[in-house]
């Protein structure tokens, strides 16, 4: 049985190693194989990963992206992965304890041949928990975390595991046979953002358990990838950075959920948009009346 770690990276060279050393501690390390598609780094991370025996690096050109970068990783570990393997998703931004692969395995196996995700624990915050995995309402194109619905104490101590309706690519194990039966990344269509959805949901249809364990914890810095707040209105709708992209959310729309689900999504996209926009106006304006 081999793991295959696919990590994509820009820059933050400090981070790519932090991860790599944590990997480093992993008690399945002997069964790691290490895949860093670096995608035109210019902070010293070419250099750095050149010196690094234990990794193999893939280039881009800085095109690539999120979900291009997971296709090149799944292109080159795939052709020599077995029944038994498995392929998981990192960030670099993320760190974790010695028994976090294992516990991701087991978890996977003791689900049937599960995928499964991770909880995100935020360095610095009590309690930490802050996500668990995304829950979907299809018909109203709504995401929300399924942390928002926990108690109090649940969110301090919480379950063992939980059953969600995506993963992110924030450390998520997939069997590794799942890529050749359905398909892998398309990077054509979601280049980035809700790519790690799309994947995950399209197992979930072919009647794959998506699966998050509260005992595989990724710490994370307060601030990461997702973060849209300091973007102008224009990049925050229209930007690839942005996980408010409407034409990514569009696609992503289309693409997952029953066939009437897909075709009425444009339809769908539009009219929540207009209502929750109208919404937000009506607030707005109740809110500058009391004011007054």
């Amino acid at each position: 049985m081999r793991v295959n770690v696919i990590i994509p990276v820009f820059n933050r060279l400090e981070h790519t190693r932090r991860v790599l050393e944590a990997l480093r501690r992993q008690t399945l390390v002997d069964a790691l194989t290490i895949v860093v598609i670096n995608d035109g780094s210019t902070d010293g991370t070419a250099e750095y990963l050149k010196s690094q025996g234990d990794v193999v690096e893939i280039r881009g050109d800085g095109n690539l992206w999120w979900g291009g970068a997971i296709e090149e990783g799944l292109k080159y570990v795939l052709p020599s992965c077995q029944t038994e393997d498995y392929v998981l998703f990192l960030n670099n931004d993320t760190w974790f304890g010695e028994h976090y692969v294992e516990t991701l395995v087991q978890t996977s196996r003791a689900n049937g041949d599960a995928a499964v995700g991770s909880v995100i624990h935020e360095e610095g915050r009590d309690p930490p928990l802050v996500s668990i995995g995304a829950k979907l309402n299809v018909n109203r194109l709504a995401v929300w975390d399924l942390l928002s619905e926990l108690s109090e104490a649940e969110k301090r101590s919480p379950s063992g595991q939980y059953c969600v309706d995506a993963l992110s690519g924030r450390g998520t194990l997939y069997p590794a046979h799942l890529f050749r039966r359905y398909g892998g990344m398309r990077p054509y269509l979601l280049p980035h953002y809700m790519a790690d959805y799309e994947i995950a949901m399209r197992f979930a249809r072919a009647g794959v358990p998506l699966v998050v364990s509260s005992k595989a914890i990724v710490y994370s810095p307060p601030v990461y990838g997702n973060d849209a707040s300091r973007l102008s209105w224009r990049k925050r709708l229209f930007g690839r950075r942005s996980p408010h992209n409407v034409f990514q959310r569009l696609i992503f729309y289309s693409l997952v959920g029953s066939p009437l689900q897909r075709i009425s999504a444009p339809i769908r996209m539009a009219y929540f948009s207009c209502s929750r926009a109208f919404s937000t106006w009506r607030s707005l304006a109740k809110r500058k009346e009391e004011t007054i």
